[in-house]
This record gives structure tokens, sequence and C-alpha cells, in this order.
């Protein structure tokens, strides 16, 4: 079959989703018959052809505020390319306009199947939040009911919603939407292993053989609190010889960055498109840290898992299903707390047991998330719903 991924969430400087397809391209190509295309915004109008591959990408402006993420609302161009390229099934993993075009294809061809994957909790990461600032708690819970309702009558007009983590498949079937089913997503194994620790980073960087170092990777906005992470580090004690390194893109890059400029312990680092070497910085830090409360799966979480890290983090969506209170692999407290998180951050460092810890952390991963295992199931759901 042609599988198409059609999505808004993709930028040229990574991102889950953008990892995600990615790596469903990589098995497509090497391991099914399928045929692949993607339909993203870009900064031009281009099609490129490769084997069973196309990637269309349609000329779209950045979203307000960001340099990251473009908004592709040229809804007839990408119905024109679906009526086009005629895949068999489209999966989307955003809300916004494209889902809606995707439903009218579907429409014009009753044949083909569309997929919502719900990669992004945007009532709670974006609308709440924008709608608290504006109009207060009480104007915040009612955007977030008005969101939550849109997301039941758009999810359950899907063929199938997929949740990638078992939090939020919950949260989709508390919203009445029926057709959830559950699809974590993996990792690359031999990538990301504590095989790739290389002391000689950690020397290059002045790092001392008693030092932690401690690690974030992913966008720096205010969904993501970097902000936060910075606050719970400068409240470690000083008795702890503690490093931050942050690495990504994003709005708040330049703001954080003339805040820790006078920090010689706190480094940020641009976004790291080599997965090698976004591996070899994860492997040879000590904990990983994160303060987002939204997750819907924690690509980067399970990737610091992979090779072999402990987390400290919060106890707010799916970060509990990556760090589960009974396997002892890291530490999450309340969100929006820097105390708690500080103090988290300084008990995993004095930990004289953080290694086992980050070994108990790699052996979840190898037994739980592989792409192999998460395309086996995506794929099996796609031939299931074309087979209805």
């Amino acid at each position: 079959m042609k599988i198409c991924d059609l999505t808004q969430s993709y930028a040229s400087t990574g991102g889950g989703v953008r990892t995600y397809i990615q790596a469903k391209r990589d098995q497509i190509v090497a391991k099914t018959d399928h045929e692949h295309l993607l339909i993203v915004p870009g900064p031009t109008d281009s099609v490129v052809r490769e084997g069973r591959t196309v990637t269309c990408t349609i000329k779209s402006p950045f979203v307000p505020g960001s340099r990251v993420y473009r908004l592709l609302l040229r809804s007839d161009k990408v119905l024109r390319i679906l009526e086009t390229e005629k895949p068999d099934l489209v999966e989307c993993q955003c809300t916004y306009n494209l889902p809606w075009t995707a439903l009218k294809y579907r429409r014009r061809n009753p044949a083909v199947r569309v997929v919502g994957s719900y990669m992004t909790d945007v009532p709670n990461a974006y609308v709440r939040p924008i709608a608290e600032r504006v109009l207060g708690k009480r104007g915040g819970a009612r955007a977030l009911a008005l969101a939550d309702d849109y997301i039941r009558r758009l999810y359950s007009r899907f063929d199938a919603a997929v949740a990638i983590s078992p939090a939020f498949a919950r949260r989709l079937t508390e919203m009445g939407i029926e057709n959830v089913r559950s699809v974590p997503l993996g990792v690359d194994l031999q990538t990301f292993s504590p095989a790739r620790r290389d002391p000689g980073l950690r020397r290059r960087r002045g790092i001392g053989d008693g030092d932690v170092l401690m690690i974030y990777c992913g966008r720096l906005d205010s969904e993501k609190r970097p902000g936060l992470l910075i606050d719970a580090f400068e409240h470690l004690p000083p008795d702890i010889a503690a490093n931050l390194v942050m690495i990504g893109e994003g709005p708040l890059r330049g703001e954080l960055t003339q805040r820790t400029a006078g920090n010689s312990r706190i480094r940020i680092l641009p976004y790291e498109q080599d997965r090698t070497e976004l591996a070899r910085q994860l492997a040879s830090s000590d904990i990983y840290v994160s303060a987002m409360p939204y997750e819907t799966f924690g690509l980067s979480v399970i990737e610091a898992q992979a090779c072999g890290l402990p987390v400290v983090g919060v106890a707010g969506g799916a970060m509990r299903d990556r760090v589960p209170a009974d396997l002892g692999v890291g530490l999450l407290g309340p969100v929006d707390s820097v105390d708690d998180l500080a103090r988290n951050m300084a008990e995993m460092a004095r930990d004289p047991e953080r290694v086992a810890v980050g070994r108990r952390a790699r052996a979840l991963v190898e037994s739980e998330f592989s792409w192999d295992r998460t395309f086996s199931s995506m794929f099996e759901l796609y031939a299931e719903i074309i087979g209805r």
C-alpha cells in the first residue's frame, strides 16, 4: 500500500514527530514493499522522489514567534497532492486544518483510511496556558473544555485514533473517543547505547572525574519549561559539582543563552542533526533532566534511557509511564516546583547507585521500546482498518 504522513509538526531542527516519521520511512524501505508519501510545510514548494518514497514540501510561513515550525495553510494544495499521489492510508500527527483535508480526501475516495496520531496534547500544552494568562483560571478551564470537545469531534472521525502512551490512550478514551489504539514509540537501540560514552568529550569540556553532567535535549520553548530546569540547577547545593548541557532550538534560546552567559557550568548547544553524535552526548552524561509536564510520549527520555541515564523529571503527562515509580529508573516530582526538582536532581547526583539506576533504565527500554515493535504494531493496524 501507499502510506502518507501529513503533518504541520515537522521541522528541520528535529522534534519527536520528525524522528518518528523518519524511522517509519526507514522501516518501510528496508522491511516492506510499501510506498511512502510525506507532505509537510517547508521554505519552498518541492517534490523529491527517491525509489518508493516521495517528499512534498509546501511553501509555508513560520508559526508566529517561532523560527522552527511552519504553518501549512494551503489545504487546497495538500488536497491536490493527495488526489495526484493517491495514498491508500493517510496518517496525521497534528490537530489543525490538515486532518480535515485528509478527511475530505477520504470522502472523495471511500476506500481510503485516515489515522490520527495524538502526538501533542494541544489543549493542556497550549490552549489552557494561553487562555489562563488572558482570562484567568476560570477562562482557562473553559477553554480547555472547548479544546477537549474539538479533539473528541476530530478524533472520532478517524478510522483509528493512535495514542503513543497508555496515559494518553486513557485521556482520549475519557473524552469519549471509541476507536483508540495505543502504539508506543521506539528508539534505535544500536545508535542510542551506553557504549557511546566518550570520556574525552567530558575532559574537553573541563568536567572533572567527580563532576555530575546533567543533560536536556528538546525544544527551548515555554511548553518544555527549560527556564525551570535552569532555576532548579541554580538551586543545587554548593557541595554538588554539577554541570548542565541543554541541546536544542526554540524561541527561548536567546533569552536562556543571555541569562546563563556568566555561568560556566551551563552550556546551551544548538540542535544536533547527527543522531550518532546526539547519542554520544547523552551517553557521556550522567543524568537526564526534564521539567516538561505535557509529554505525550517522551521520545528524548527513552533515547536517554537507552544510553543508560537515570531520569529526573516531573509527574505529568506520559513522563509517569516513562519513569515508573516501582522500577527504580529515576525520580519524579510535582509539576512546576523548582524546589522539588532541585531536590531530586541533588538526590540523584549523590546516589551511589546512580549507574545501576541507569542500567535498569536501559533494560526497561530494551524490553519495551524498539522501532521494530512500534511499526510491527502500526502496520498491523493499517492492514486491519484497510481490510474492514
